[in-house]
């Protein structure tokens, strides 16, 4: 795979990565002059380039043409209840491997995490997506959300899709353009909030016969929506 180098300069001519965007890009001890590398700027667009020059403080990378962005016409948030933090850094690095558009860390009635020890995290999330942005080939960074109440989440336009692993068998509907998929914490969801779910007419699916740990289901849905949404 060609090293990848993000910047927020237009992807035309030729671009000096300079500042903190040099930080995550190449090294001239990796990357050699005339070598083809990938742009993005985070927003969608992506372009193939050469390496022109290397300095200690500046890359030159002249941009060769447009490539594609990896990028779904589909739009997937993700709602996903604060598990133990290392299991739901787990889910943001997969989630924006498989072509989240956002995330939402959402708070249920059986989050046992206490508030304090996520406050403070928001930075080094936005890192962990950033990084799997890069790996991953997209061009898009999908945006992290502050922390959010289940009911507000509810309040959000657009289709929503709430994974249970008690809900009997059915189809997922087709979505259109745009679903938030919800999942819920280890403990699940209480009676009250797919009671509350349900009563504004949105849909409740199950991931099998199996009861998944939160982050196998995230993983699972986000993998189920995407092939279903291509």
């Amino acid at each position: 795979m060609k090293h990848r180098i993000y910047t927020r300069a237009p992807l035309d001519g030729s671009i000096a990565i300079t500042g903190d965007e040099l930080q995550p890009a190449p090294r001239a001890a990796r990357v050699p002059e005339n070598e083809e590398v990938e742009l993005f700027d985070g927003e969608g667009h992506a372009a193939s380039g050469v390496v022109e020059s290397i300095g200690r403080d500046e890359l030159i990378v002249r941009v060769d043409h447009a490539i594609d962005a990896r990028e779904s016409p589909f739009a997937i948030d993700l709602a996903m209840a604060i598990i133990q933090l290392e299991k739901f850094e787990l889910v943001l690095q997969k989630a924006t491997e498989l072509g989240v558009r956002s995330i939402v860390p959402m708070i249920t009635e059986h989050v046992e995490i206490r508030s304090e020890r996520y406050r403070g995290k928001h930075d080094r999330w936005e890192k962990i997506i950033f990084e799997a942005v890069k790996q991953s080939g997209r061009a898009t960074l999908p945006k992290l959300e502050e922390p959010m109440q289940f009911e507000d989440v509810l309040k959000r336009e657009g289709t929503k899709i709430l994974f249970d692993a008690d809900t009997p068998p059915r189809q997922l509907s087709n979505p259109a353009t745009q679903a938030t998929l919800l999942i819920g914490p280890e403990g699940g969801w209480t009676e009250e909030e797919l009671l509350s779910f349900r009563d504004r007419g949105w849909t409740a699916v199950t991931l099998g016969q199996t009861i998944l740990r939160a982050e196998t289901a995230a993983i699972a849905a986000l993998a189920l929506a995407s092939a279903f949404l291509a």
